[in-house]
């Protein structure tokens, strides 16, 4: 990879909330990548434990480390005060319990910078806690340079209609590189430019809150660089947010996401197959969770969701069925395996 410029800042945005048991693991990680002009801003969310000692005495250890501290607000709150006080030309994020491998930022940062893409982005694995300490020590010996880098326009188009691990692997049996235009809903592993995120911040106090300006990002985007390896290791903790208890607030918060997709998606021309997955299967939990007091919420949101499904073809419901079936079916096979996972 050649050297990058000094003007190559990168701000690395990690929320921190009660994350004493990983989080220098995490910090570590980000310390230790190969490309070293960062501004690492470490957003405090009111942790209740150890955890806002440890972002202290790690800025006193580096001075690109920037710990902001701020009453409990979710993570949304804590992204949006890391974009506001980031100072790089390029944007990245980082989960608390996460693990990036050292030259996450330096791959990254190349496939933008010699592509003009909008976005680059890598591929992921997930760990359990067992597997912590080989994992921290894979991810410093460093991946291989990337064999493969894949650009493609229309990102919007992709983040809606790939989305099937089925599909995507058919696709790449047929050459036509599926896997890389597929997005997850997470915004780790990924590098914008800052222009990208002129205008847009997460809504406060939401679950689903990377779902909700998914769309809007892809939208503004021109093209999306894709390199094949693996840049960031992902935990698979019981008690993140990603796979705790969840009630009829977190539901309703994805339904909510899954109805501005859907309507963004029809406004551009795109069979909105991600976003009618996420509005059916998740309204259908919603009403499983719903109590007396929600039921005003619940009706507005299926009298919505009929709406917009009366707008498609039957072509277009038949796409949309077909996928979120298939989607529906992976889900089951992953929650599985991940839950086996210790």
């Amino acid at each position: 990879m050649p050297d990058s410029t000094a003007d190559d800042l990168v701000s690395i945005i990690v929320p921190v909330y009660n994350a004493e048991q990983h989080l220098t693991y995490c910090l570590d990680s980000i310390l230790g990548q190969s490309h070293h002009d960062l501004d690492i801003i470490l957003v405090d969310d009111g942790s209740t434990d150890g955890s806002s000692r440890i972002c202290d005495s790690y800025a006193k250890r580096d001075p690109r480390i920037h710990v902001i501290h701020q009453p409990n607000g979710g993570i949304g709150s804590a992204q949006n005060a890391g974009l506001d006080a980031s100072r790089g030309r390029f944007i990245a994020f980082a989960d608390n319990d996460d693990i990036l491998d050292r030259h996450n930022i330096e791959y990254l940062l190349h496939a933008l910078l010699s592509t003009g893409a909008s976005m680059s982005k890598a591929r992921w694995r997930q760990f359990g806690l067992s597997q912590r300490d080989e994992v921290a020590r894979l991810a410093q010996a460093g991946a291989t340079d990337p064999s493969i880098m894949t650009v493609f326009r229309d990102p919007l188009r992709a983040y809606q209609t790939v989305f099937c691990k089925s599909l995507r692997l058919l696709g790449q049996a047929c050459g036509l590189h599926t896997e890389a235009r597929y997005f997850n809903e997470a915004n780790w592993c990924r590098l914008y430019r800052r222009d990208v995120w002129d205008g847009i911040r997460f809504p406060d106090g939401v679950y689903a809150q990377d779902v909700m300006v998914a769309g809007r990002l892809y939208e503004r985007m021109d093209t999306v660089a894709d390199i094949d390896v693996v840049l960031y290791h992902w935990l698979q903790s019981p008690e993140s947010v990603t796979h705790a208890q969840r009630g009829f607030d977190f539901y309703h918060d994805n339904v909510d996401a899954g109805i501005k997709n859907f309507r963004l998606a029809r406004r551009h021309g795109i069979i909105p197959m991600r976003s009618y997955y996420t509005m059916t299967q998740q309204l259908h939990c919603e009403k499983r969770e719903a109590s007396p007091r929600d039921r005003a919420i619940l009706l507005s949101d299926m009298e919505t969701a009929r709406a917009l499904v009366s707008q498609l073809t039957i072509g277009q419901i038949t796409a949309c069925r077909l996928t979120g079936f298939l989607r529906l079916m992976e889900k089951i096979v992953y929650d599985r395996r991940i839950k086996g996972m210790n």
